[in-house]
């Protein structure tokens, strides 16, 4: 049987997601060299372009590294299938 809230928590737990990964969302800063080396290796346009692709990058992979520590926590301690 399913807990009959776990419609709601996954729901609550995708804006939960999202407002984590907003206060996480400071990306790591890329001194000027770098910069210039990845703009011209993946041949974008300008610094603006290079940070919004690392912005969405650090953006999905928080999100997907919190999505499963929710998931682990919730199936791990607050399951009602878990075995006793």
């Amino acid at each position: 049987m399913k807990h009959p809230l776990e419609t709601l928590m996954s729901a609550g737990g995708i804006l939960l997601l999202a407002f984590f990964s907003c206060l996480l969302l400071p990306a790591p800063a890329l001194t000027l060299d770098l910069a210039k080396k990845l703009i011209a290796t993946f041949h974008l346009q300008d610094l603006n372009q290079l940070y919004t692709i690392i912005f969405c990058l650090w953006f999905l992979a928080l999100g997907a590294i919190e999505y499963f520590v929710i998931r682990f926590v919730w199936k791990r301690w607050f399951s009602i299938d878990r075995d006793a």
